[in-house]
């Protein structure tokens, strides 16, 4: 899916919703537990409910791998399930991969040539030859960690050189010479506020993929305040709060609800630009 295909899916649906399916075997309804494969019968029911309501969805690998060969053939069916019957939705892995050139190569064929997925969360730490091997592929984009939405960003991201420029910062900078608003995007907390206008001043045009929306305690409103452009620019990801509205037998049904109630709150923002 290209930018301007992302871009209309949004206007059309009126939503930037992401849903992320972090499917945890403790969380789910215990009745699907004797299915032969409850992950997945747990996501396709989730993405049937939800489809509807948001232009996305991010698969956490941790959540696959955990489970070995089970578990990665649950994400296999339900990748091949999107492509099926969700075409027009951009599906992320949230993998978070990022090493060596020639392993990050591995990596990449993996999951755009294997698994043929629209988007793989990057992480920057390694530079330059690290991140390349990703950019490779048509139609193909990197989501490259900039400033997340957990405690410990302040460990680092925040930190300023001797000229004032945090690490987040420069992690923009640099990286806007490898790719471009076509292909690449960024992470960026939701819970990381009025500091979007300063992301906004280094990346005016790239997507932001935005965690932490819900259950982690960030704001919509304050993220589309301070990020959102006027192509949307953002992909506002939801998790627990969706996908375990419920964990009794209509828990398809709650997330429908829980994704609907979201769609409606973002309809409100695109309406108010």
């Amino acid at each position: 899916m290209n930018r301007q295909q992302l871009i209309e899916q949004i206007k059309t649906k009126k939503s930037f919703l992401c849903v992320g399916l972090d499917t945890d075997l403790k969380k789910i309804p215990q009745h699907l537990l004797d299915d032969e494969d409850p992950i997945f019968t747990f996501n396709k029911a989730v993405i049937d409910a939800t489809a509807p309501y948001c232009v996305a969805y991010k698969p956490n690998l941790a959540f696959y791998e955990a489970f070995g060969i089970k578990g990665m053939v649950a994400f296999e069916k339900t990748v091949d399930y999107l492509k099926a019957h969700c075409p027009d939705h951009f599906v992320i892995a949230d993998a978070k991969r990022g090493d060596i050139g020639n392993t990050s190569a591995m990596y990449a064929r993996t999951f755009f040539g294997e698994y043929d997925i629209d988007a793989l969360t990057v992480a920057p730490y390694m530079g330059e030859d690290s991140v390349s091997p990703f950019l490779t592929y048509d139609g193909k984009w990197v989501v490259l960690l900039a400033l997340t939405s957990n405690k410990g960003s302040h460990d680092f991201q925040l930190t300023a050189d001797a000229g004032g420029e945090r690490l987040f910062e420069k992690v923009l900078r640099v990286s806007r010479q490898w790719g471009d608003a076509d292909n690449m995007m960024y992470v960026v907390g939701a819970t990381q506020g009025k500091m979007f206008s300063d992301i906004r001043r280094i990346v005016p045009d790239h997507f932001l993929l935005v965690p932490g929306v819900g259950a982690q305690g960030g704001s919509l409103h304050e993220v589309c305040r301070y990020g959102m452009t006027d192509d949307c620019g953002l992909l506002v990801n939801s998790s627990r709060g969706i996908i375990y509205a419920s964990q009794g037998d209509d828990f398809a049904e709650a997330a429908a609800k829980a994704a609907h109630e979201l769609q409606q709150e973002m309809a409100a923002e695109l309406a108010a630009r």
